[in-house]
C-alpha cells in the first residue's frame, strides 16, 4: 500500500536514490504513490562534501528527513544527514513491517480485491491502530474484540483475525512468582485444592494467555504467566492470587505471595 497524499515536514520518509547530480540527489518516495523528493548536497552529509557519490549510491535505499513540502510546485525538500542511526533504523523495520501487513491484506482478502475494499479496510486500520502492521499484530493478540472500535464488517473482521493468526509471529513474555497457601483445618488439603482451582481461572483465563500454577514444596505453588505485554502478564499474575487468596481465606487459610522461591530445591 501506498499513501496518495503528501508527506508532512518533520515526517521521516524511505526512499530509493533515483539521481545523483552535483547538486543533489533525487529519491523516489517508496512510501507514496508518484512522489519525489530532492536531498540538496548540503543535506547530504554534515561538513564539507567533495564528491557526492561518496556518500550515496543509485538504487541505495535511504531514510530521510522531509525539510519542506510545496504541492504546487510538486517539490519536497529532504535530508539524509539530519537522520540518525537509530531513527534511520526504526523506520526501516516500521517500513519492513508494513511491506509485510501489505501481503497480509493481499492473502486475507484475495489478489483480487477491488482497490475500494483495500483502501476501506486500510484506512480503518490505519485509523485506529496507526499502522497496518499494528492492526493485525492487536488482531493476532487479542482477536476479533480488538477491531470493534472500527467499521469494519464482520466477515472482514474474521477474515482479519484468522489471516493474522496464522502469519503473525506475536512478541511474547513471561513473568514468575510464588505463593504459599496455608490451612490448619482438617480438610486443608481439600482447601488448597479449591483454591488452586480458583487460581486456574476455572476456564475463563483470556486466550491471549498462558497460565500455568505448579506444586514447588509444602506450602508453595509457582504461578507462571505467558501474555503478549508486561502489563497484560503483570494483571494476570495479580489476578491469579487474588483467586486464591479469595478461596483460601474464606475457608480460615492464609496466601502469602512472594516474587522468588523460598522453599528448597527439589
Amino acid at each position: 500500500m501506498k499513501y496518495t497524499g503528501w508527506p508532512d515536514p518533520g515526517d521521516l520518509v524511505v526512499g530509493r536514490v533515483d539521481e545523483i547530480e552535483d547538486f543533489g540527489v533525487f529519491v523516489d518516495l517508496l512510501e507514496y504513490t508518484d512522489r519525489r523528493g530532492l536531498v540538496h548536497i548540503s543535506e547530504v552529509a554534515s561538513g564539507w562534501i567533495k564528491n557526492i557519490r561518496d556518500h550515496v549510491n543509485t538504487g541505495e535505499t535511504v531514510v530521510c528527513k522531509v525539510l519542506d513540502v510545496d504541492e504546487s510546485a510538486q517539490q519536497i525538500d529532504l535530508s539524509v544527514k539530519d537522520v540518525n542511526d537509530h531513527q534511520r533504523s526504526e523506520k526501516i523495520q516500521e517500513w519492513k513491517n508494513e511491506q509485510k501487513a501489505d501481503k497480509w491484506m493481499t492473502l486475507a482478502f484475495g489478489e483480487d480485491v477491488s482497490d475500494e475494499q483495500y483502501g476501506t479496510v486500510a484506512n480503518e486500520l490505519l485509523s485506529v491502530f496507526g499502522t497496518l502492521y499494528e492492526g493485525f499484530e492487536q488482531a493476532a493478540i487479542h482477536g476479533e474484540d480488538t477491531l470493534s472500535e472500527t467499521d469494519l464488517t464482520d466477515e472482514e473482521i474474521t477474515t482479519i483475525v484468522d489471516t493474522a493468526r496464522e502469519n503473525v509471529s506475536v512478541p511474547y513474555v513471561t513473568v514468575t512468582g510464588y505463593v504459599h497457601l496455608r490451612s490448619s483445618n482438617p480438610n486443608g488439603v481439600d482447601d488448597v485444592r479449591a483454591a488452586l482451582e480458583s487460581a486456574e481461572g476455572n476456564g475463563e483465563v483470556s486466550d491471549e494467555v498462558e497460565l500455568g500454577v505448579t506444586y514447588v514444596g509444602s506450602p508453595e505453588y509457582r504461578i507462571k504467566v505467558r501474555a503478549p505485554s508486561y502489563k497484560v502478564a503483570e494483571d494476570e499474575l495479580t489476578e491469579t492470587v487474588e483467586r486464591a487468596r479469595a478461596v483460601i481465606e474464606e475457608r480460615g487459610g492464609t496466601a502469602d505471595f512472594h516474587r522468588e522461591r523460598q522453599t528448597e530445591a527439589e
